[in-house]
């Protein structure tokens, strides 16, 4: 046998490390799919319980959005109705009340007594100074005469003319204190008149504040009468900036009176104030109303109706949005991502449950139904599911129940 044979007779190299390396392979395949098997639901849970303590660490809120108010036939707006012409009656002399000759309700005349006021002091001081203008009369025919009689003795030299001089000027003094005396006889003479007490004009007497001996002070601002003038009223209305333009000089309205449902009054525009108020952005306007059958009081709470002015409906919301702050009325809006943003509004009339809101929101801005203590700008929140709702829902609680 040669060396070649023993080479073609040796036996073939061993399988097993291959059988080995396959196997090896095979387990770190599975070991790898256990190990992910394992850890992707263990970080899904995770991030889901982040989400949860993400979600836990916003405030849920309920949204609504402002609705339009309805819409009004014209311009309605709150009137205050004031006499055409008033007067508050004050006394202008010291004493005691003597008697009242009106009370409340009775219908005056110009140049009637109201009442009759005793003057004891001012009588006396009267007595004085008619004493003592006696007395000046006096004095000054006197002085003219001692005056005729130096100028006499001057002409012939009997007296120096500094004398004569002096008494000339004397003369000068006694009418100065006559006319003195004299004027405070008149003011007193006036002040005595005031012992009756006059209507100014016609009128209804509206207040009586006084009776029989009470002491009556002219320093000490106390009412006696008031009289108004109500054939004629004056009524005032504030007119919102957005339809101040639509008003003007003669313009006709009508008055409102909620007593009289049934019954419409005629105004006409007297004037107005032709400038905005700077606190409410509203133009102040005058009417007149006639009142001859005296149905209206002065007062009383009115309306007046632009019919000619077309009102666009202003946007209303829940008198629950509102919060109240040092910086003013303001609201809590919700932007898309979620972020508040606490707005100052302008408030118009209260309707109870709802509120008008003038100035500070649009349509389509989303409200926190419910605010709370430590809402802040900037603070981030989330709209739980179900609770956006409409305005004319009731608000959801943080808890997702409907309040």
């Amino acid at each position: 046998m040669n060396d070649h044979d023993k080479i073609d007779q040796a036996p073939p190299a061993p399988a097993q490390p291959v059988r080995l390396s396959v196997i090896f392979l095979i387990l770190i395949v599975l070991g790898a799919v256990g190990l992910v098997a394992g850890f992707l639901p263990r970080m899904h849970r995770k991030a889901e319980a982040e989400k949860d303590m993400t979600e836990l660490s916003e405030t849920s809120v309920a949204l609504i959005s402002p609705e339009p108010g309805k819409k009004e036939d014209g311009l309605i707006l709150p009137a205050e109705v004031s006499p055409i012409q008033q007067a508050s009656i004050y006394a202008r002399v010291n004493g005691y009340l003597k008697k009242w000759q009106v009370d409340i309700g009775a219908r005056v005349k110009a140049g009637d007594v109201l009442a009759e006021i005793e003057t004891p002091e001012t009588d006396r001081a009267l007595d004085q100074a008619r004493a003592q203008l006696g007395v000046a009369e006096v004095n000054l025919k006197l002085a003219q005469t001692t005056d005729v009689r130096w100028q006499g003795l001057l002409k012939i030299a009997a007296v120096p003319k500094q004398e004569a001089d002096e008494k000339t000027a004397a003369v000068d003094v006694a009418r100065a204190m006559l006319e003195s005396e004299r004027a405070n006889v008149h003011r007193l003479e006036e002040l005595q008149g005031f012992q009756k007490v006059v209507a100014p004009f016609d009128g209804i007497v509206t207040t009586r504040n006084v009776d029989i001996g009470d002491l009556i002070n002219s320093g000490s601002g106390r009412e006696l009468f008031h009289l108004a003038q109500t054939q004629m009223l004056r009524v005032y209305v504030r007119v919102p900036q957005t339809q101040a333009m639509g008003i003007v000089t003669g313009q006709e309205a009508e008055l409102l009176i909620p007593e009289l449902p049934d019954q419409k009054f005629a105004a006409k525009v007297a004037t107005t104030s032709e400038s905005m108020s700077v606190t409410s952005r509203t133009l102040l306007t005058e009417l007149q109303v006639d009142n001859s059958k005296g149905l209206i009081r002065v007062g009383s709470y009115a309306q007046v109706r632009f019919a000619s002015v077309a009102k666009t409906p202003v946007l209303t919301v829940p008198a629950s949005v509102q919060i109240f702050r040092t910086e003013g009325m303001q609201v809590a809006v919700v932007n898309a991502k979620g972020i508040v943003e606490l707005r100052k509004v302008e408030i118009g009339r209260d309707f109870g449950q709802r509120v008008e809101v003038l100035s500070g929101l649009s349509a389509t801005d989303r409200i926190i139904a419910s605010p709370f203590d430590s809402l802040v700008n900037g603070m981030t929140v989330r709209v739980a599911e179900g609770q956006e709702v409409k305005a004319t829902d009731k608000p959801a609680t943080p808890d997702g129940k409907k309040g």
